[in-house]
């Protein structure tokens, strides 16, 4: 199990974004079992077409590499907006990622509240109801920062239903 300290959240640049390129193609393999409708291209990647736009809408939108033990462990992309909430600076997560070798080892949910150190306010995190660990994920880490004071709503999605944890993080709390 990796120690709290050894995990880090470092902020992309516009040089990292092949590596962000690299480790999404990873991560939307994954989703591929969740939503059956994401396809490889003719090129053989599944692609992202919103990785520019960290670079050149870096008030809005917000790309970190997880590391830990300096090690690559996964990412995070954040947006100023979010299509589940009407306030324009809500802050959504967009992308969250970590490696399968770091996963319920505590990497995920310390790189959570680091990022929620980093940009306190208001969020939306939005999870396909058919992701059952992400899901089960969110709702501990959420759960955990908020004491169970997240607001936890339902939205229609395709295949499966949206599930939106919406909550403010403030210094005070995200000492966790």
């Amino acid at each position: 199990m990796a120690g709290p300290r050894t995990i880090s959240l470092d902020a992309a640049t516009s040089s990292d974004a092949p590596l962000l390129s690299n480790l999404l193609e990873l991560y939307i393999h994954d989703l591929s079992d969740v939503f059956p409708g994401i396809e490889l291209g003719a090129d053989g990647r599944f692609g992202y077409d919103k990785l520019p736009l960290y670079w050149s809408e870096r008030e809005r939108r917000f790309a970190f590499i997880i590391r830990c033990a300096g090690r690559i462990a996964g990412f995070v992309l954040a947006t100023r907006g979010s299509p589940a909430a009407e306030d324009p600076d809500v802050l959504d997560i967009a992308e969250f990622f970590v490696l399968r070798r770091y996963r319920r080892s505590g990497v995920g949910r310390r790189a959570a509240v680091l990022l929620w150190q980093r940009l306190p306010g208001k969020w939306t995190v939005r999870v396909s109801e058919g992701n059952a660990g992400a899901l089960a994920f969110w709702r501990g880490a959420v759960g955990e920062l908020t004491s169970g004071a997240a607001t936890e709503t339902t939205r229609p999605g395709h295949p499966n239903p949206w599930r939106v944890f919406s909550f403010e993080s403030v210094p005070e709390l995200v000492a966790i």
